[in-house]
């Protein structure tokens, strides 16, 4: 699968767009980037805060009959963007705080989306990365925030973790017939924040 690439300078959120991608324009696949984001949310509703300077993309495609039901992607997806945040945060402990936090030494540094659209009944997979590249939003949570920049002195540019996430999601795609959930369970479980297991 190739995604097609969207970048806008600033949009209510990355979710949003790939929402009317979908419904309006009938686009099946993309990659959708934004220098910042008027409404970004979270999980149940909570406000996803989006300084200029971090990370702000969603990635969409179609649940085809032969791929990974959506379940499956609540821990496919922070294993894939675990291994990007890696490449930057190296000999860092990245822990998967479940169902959507990427932690890095217990500090929230990434959150994922994912949400389900239905067209012509057809059902697409949304999901939605945030990454704390240059700066951490400072909001009352069980857990502080922190970023690339702070835990490594360097700022990696954006295109380059764009160019990242596109390779790997198309990398998984193309990799699909030995896919095996059990192997992605595991990582996640390892990560796993306070070793709690992954249930699915």
């Amino acid at each position: 699968m190739k995604f097609e690439i969207f970048k806008f300078n600033s949009v209510t959120s990355t979710n949003d767009i790939a929402i009317s991608l979908i419904k309006e324009k009938k686009k099946e696949s993309g990659c959708i980037f934004a220098e910042v984001q008027t409404k970004g949310r979270g999980t149940h509703g909570k406000r996803w805060i989006s300084k200029k300077g971090n990370f702000f993309g969603s990635i969409f495609f179609p649940l085809k009959d032969d791929y990974p039901p959506f379940n499956e992607f609540f821990v496919i997806s922070p294993i894939i963007v675990s291994e990007i945040i890696e490449k930057f945060c190296v000999g860092k402990k990245i822990s998967f705080k479940w169902p959507n936090d990427l932690l890095i030494n217990g500090k929230k540094i990434c959150g994922i989306l994912q949400e389900i659209v239905t067209l012509n009944k057809n059902k697409f997979l949304i999901i939605g990365i945030g990454i704390n590249v240059i700066s951490s939003p400072d909001i009352n949570i069980e857990y502080k925030a922190t970023n690339i920049l702070k835990e490594t002195k360097k700022k990696p540019h954006i295109n380059e973790i764009i160019n990242l996430m596109i390779s790997s999601y198309e990398k998984f795609f193309v990799n699909l017939s030995s896919y095996n959930f059990v192997n992605f369970k595991k990582k996640a479980e390892i990560m796993a924040d306070n070793q709690k297991t992954v249930l699915l």
